[in-house]
């Protein structure tokens, strides 16, 4: 009895400060994404031999509306089939993805929970009721106890609120960023297997020092409101991005970054001033992971985008753009010991928003000529 209480008071705790949660595991492939890359062995069997050679790996499972919480049970079913065939303990990755008025500064992923003005009672109410309750009440059963499951939570949202409170839609945000993603991180830190990141873009976004200030006052805010500073494990970087892994020994700077006053030239010096930033604000002792899905290609975009103006300021369908690191607990080429892990959060082949400019929601980033052309909408393959 005393365990099984003791596991409801601290298991928060324990699941995000007991280390490394990808250390001595094996990390699910999900069946979906070994479909897709077979799609493209399909249609281009010239390329079959490359095209194998990341068809199994572990990529995220994106939870970017209520419809895709059905299939999450598919997911974790299939990971507990493995652990069970192999005797392997297994990590199962998520990404949290639908708060309301999603990705304010871009429209290419607005998601479908909608703020009707600044207090966003009823997307909150949505979010909350039909949303993370129905993820958690699926994570929570006793079959997948054994697994362990990484959760992502909401890519570029606390970002933009860091940056972009200029744009009109991220303003009318404000509240329910900071009502619904800490809501999201409390009721899964209630869970002992479940081990949370939080976005924090990239360093090509928030690696000028002001912009961290803001960002790092932003999360104090709201893991103080989520119950603790232990609530997280700690912070995702370069989420479906672009920006070179490097090292802290790095001098290379394919976006012109320090030209504009930003050191943050890569994304291990970008974490590694992150952690130092986060300390200030009383957040220690934490642990990172990087998405490398598609990083391997260091100046695959313009460091002077004619179009949008910032350095490498293009993310939508990059065409020039590679396979990064393989997912990995191997980090020490960065320079650092707080890595967990390098991962494909973003999956690699999936649209970022489609290039059909008479689309409602198309972001003129998917038309730039920095783009692949004909992409169809976001998550699409």
């Amino acid at each position: 009895m005393w365990s099984l209480l003791a596991a409801a008071l601290f298991g928060y705790v324990s699941a995000q400060s007991s280390g490394n949660p990808y250390t001595g595991k094996t990390v699910y492939i999900q069946q979906a994404y070994v479909d897709e890359v077979q799609i493209s062995i399909d249609a281009h069997p010239s390329q079959a031999t490359l095209l194998k050679k990341y068809q199994n790996v572990p990529v995220f499972y994106w939870i970017d509306s209520m419809a895709r919480i059905a299939n999450l049970t598919t997911v974790l079913d299939g990971a507990v089939a493995q652990a069970s065939k192999s005797g392997d303990k297994m990590v199962v990755q998520i990404i949290i993805y639908d708060v309301p008025d999603r990705d304010c500064s871009a429209a290419a992923s607005n998601g479908e929970i909608s703020c009707e003005d600044a207090t966003c009672a009823q997307g909150i109410q949505t979010y909350q009721t039909k949303y993370i309750d129905p993820i958690v009440n699926i994570l929570k059963q006793s079959k997948y106890s054994a697994l362990t499951i990484v959760a992502l939570i909401e890519p570029d949202s606390l970002p933009n609120l860091a940056t972009n409170l200029n744009v009109a839609k991220c303003q009318q945000a404000q509240t329910a960023y900071m009502t619904a993603i800490p809501y999201a991180i409390k009721e899964l830190a209630a869970l002992p297997n479940v081990v949370q990141y939080v976005d924090a873009a990239h360093g090509g976004w928030l690696g000028w020092p002001d912009n961290m200030q803001k960002f790092t006052q932003i999360i104090k805010t709201v893991l103080t409101t989520a119950g603790g500073v232990d609530t997280i494990r700690g912070f995702a970087s370069n989420t479906a991005n672009y920006q070179p892994l490097g090292s802290i020994n790095s001098q290379s700077d394919p976006c012109k970054l320090k030209e504009n006053y930003n050191d943050c030239v890569n994304e291990a010096i970008y974490i590694n001033f992150m952690n130092t930033q986060m300390e200030t604000q009383g957040i220690t002792g934490k642990g990172y992971i990087t998405d490398t899905a598609r990083n391997g290609v260091p100046d695959c975009r313009k460091a002077e985008s004619e179009s949008c103006g910032d350095p490498c300021c293009e993310w939508c369908n990059i065409a020039n753009a590679g396979f990064g690191n393989m997912p990995s607990t191997e980090t020490s080429s960065t320079g650092l010991s707080i890595i967990d892990a390098f991962v494909w959060a973003k999956v690699p082949g999936e649209s970022d928003g489609t290039s059909n400019t008479s689309a409602s929601n198309y972001d003129f980033h998917c038309g730039s000529d920095e783009s692949v052309p004909n992409a169809p909408q976001a998550g699409m393959w």
